[in-house]
């Protein structure tokens, strides 16, 4: 067994003991597992944002993007999520962390009804099976790679361990273990640009460097494609399950604030040394006399042109960002099933606003915990089940995290932007026309698009004379845009009558019941 397997099982160990350690902090108690019993201080919370920003899609699907596309392509991942969680913290922390959820989809129920719940609960599990995909490709590559190992049996293996340790210990699981990964990453990235820098220096092929903004302004050089994963990433993503899930956790508001920014810093001062490496590994690799493929470009470096201590601390950085990403999208899913489409749900009715406390599903809230918690931990199989489906069918690390989070920005922000800042003008039937409209528009044009980020489209493809890879990245921006004239205009037409209906349960509700 090579020293690197060795030193990757230390880990994996380590991570593992941790996890199951720390599981005890449950207690059998619901909110404990979901959202560790809203106690995460500052540098768990930080840690915990920051790791669940890094995972293996924007290390190893960030230097592979570099590598073929330019430096823009890849940095557009960590320079994304660093945006969402600047804008996170700067707007939406403090006021999510003060409203008491226990999930996204909660937010959804409050503000728009049992309807708008489900709806938004299925658009998060789709979304969020596309996340765990790309983390869990980025762990069969690794066997793959170097166990020899077929790539299912690495895929279905790292999906097992993440499994284990989430289901054991929930986020108090994923909290702890995430401050051990976030520390492993920031460490091997740092030390990985070091020694590339000083060992074989760092190189920038012609019109592939940061400075070469053709790849923002140019759409042939794919500008389109490059701001649509900024965006997507970086609004997409604030209203990203496993973000929210941390936010919800933090001890209080200014926590939950600081703890975005500080994971943003960390989020650029991670993820940027790939970007600037990958630029160099095509010259590095030919130096070596080594043949590479476009994917998983930064595995054959570690393997071959790297020291081992420092290709464990690298590799190791990479397992633990997916493990990282994969135990909060297994832990946030599964609890949306059990708690927002099941609707199995402890009385939260002193967190609830006038509106919630009105709504007639109230009759779906459970004040069972126990039932919760069990519930959760069941969903968590065929959430863990579908994430492995989707890597086995789509090998893709960078365009899986960047499709989940294109659905999310298409169908959801709209209504929780509105339903957030203007409560006044959030309607039901805004929601859903918003959401309906913004989800199915995106995936249309995900079938009709051939390519999806410069990825051919192996998924659902319908072959057309219309659209061709020029129009790649352009739907992130339609479905969106559509979702806000839909949500505006529908509002427009029935903000009287919800205000009507409104005052008309709560003058009900008023009422003093006869003696």
């Amino acid at each position: 067994m090579s020293p690197i397997v060795i030193g990757l099982i230390g880990i994996v160990v380590l991570m593992l003991g941790v996890g199951f350690y720390v599981s005890r902090k449950v207690k059998g108690d619901s909110v404990n597992y979901i959202v560790a019993g809203r106690g995460l201080i500052l540098p768990l919370a930080a840690a915990t944002l920051m790791a669940q920003s890094l995972d293996s899609n924007a290390t190893l699907g960030n230097t592979d993007l570099v590598a073929s596309a330019g430096f823009w392509a890849g940095a557009a991942l960590p320079v994304g999520l660093a945006t969402c969680l600047f804008l996170t913290g700067l707007f939406f922390a403090k006021p999510m962390n003060r409203m008491n959820l226990v999930t996204l989809p909660d937010f959804y129920r409050r503000k728009y009804g049992r309807v708008v719940e489900v709806l938004s609960s299925g658009v998060m599990l789709l979304a969020y099976a596309f996340l765990l995909a790309g983390n869990l490709v980025a762990g069969g590559y690794l066997f793959q790679i170097f166990l020899g190992f077929d790539y299912t049996i690495g895929v279905v293996a790292i999906a097992a361990i993440i499994f284990s340790y989430t289901v054991a210990g929930g986020l108090f699981s994923v909290a702890y273990t995430d401050v051990i990964q976030a520390g492993i990453a920031l460490v091997g990235s740092l030390a990985l640009i070091v020694y590339v820098a000083t060992h074989y220096g760092l190189t920038v092929p012609s019109g592939m460097g940061p400075t070469a903004f053709g790849q923002l302004t140019n759409p042939a050089q794919g500008a389109y494609i490059n701001w649509a994963s900024i965006i997507a990433l970086g609004l997409g993503d604030i209203v990203a399950i496993d973000f929210m899930e941390r936010v919800f956790a933090a001890d209080d508001p200014e926590t939950a604030q600081k703890a975005c920014f500080i994971g943003s810093a960390g989020t650029l001062i991670i993820g940027i040394p790939f970007s600037v490496v990958a630029l160099s590994m095509p010259s590095i690799l030919s130096s070596l006399g080594v043949q590479s493929g476009s994917e998983a470009m930064l595995y054959t470096l570690l393997q071959t042109g790297v020291p081992t201590w420092l290709a464990v601390l690298v590799l190791g950085g990479i397992v633990a960002a997916s493990f990282s990403t994969g135990d909060g999208a297994i832990l946030g899913t599964s609890a949306v099933l059990a708690r927002n489409v099941v609707g199995i749900r402890v009385d939260e009715s002193a967190h609830e606003d006038e509106h919630a406390a009105a709504d007639a599903d109230d009759d779906l809230v459970d004040t069972d915990a126990d039932k919760l918690l069990t519930t959760t931990r069941l969903m968590a199989v065929p959430v863990t089940v579908l994430g492995v489906f989707f890597a086995l069918q789509v090998a893709q690390t960078g365009m899986l995290l960047l499709l989940a989070f294109d659905v999310m920005l298409a169908a959801l922000l709209v209504p929780f932007v509105f339903g957030l800042f203007k409560p006044d003008f959030a309607t039901r039937q805004a929601a859903l026309a918003s959401i309906l409209t913004g989800s199915l528009t995106r995936l249309v044009l995900f079938a009709l698009v051939p390519t999806t980020y410069a990825i051919p489209n192996s998924l659902l493809y319908i072959q057309n004379p219309w659209f061709t890879p020029a129009f790649d990245g352009l739907p992130t921006f339609i479905a969106p845009a559509l979702a806000l004239v839909t949500y505006v205009g529908v509002a427009a037409v029935t903000e009287d009558a919800e205000v009507e209906e409104r005052a008309r349960t709560h003058a009900g509700a008023a009422e003093p019941m006869d003696d």
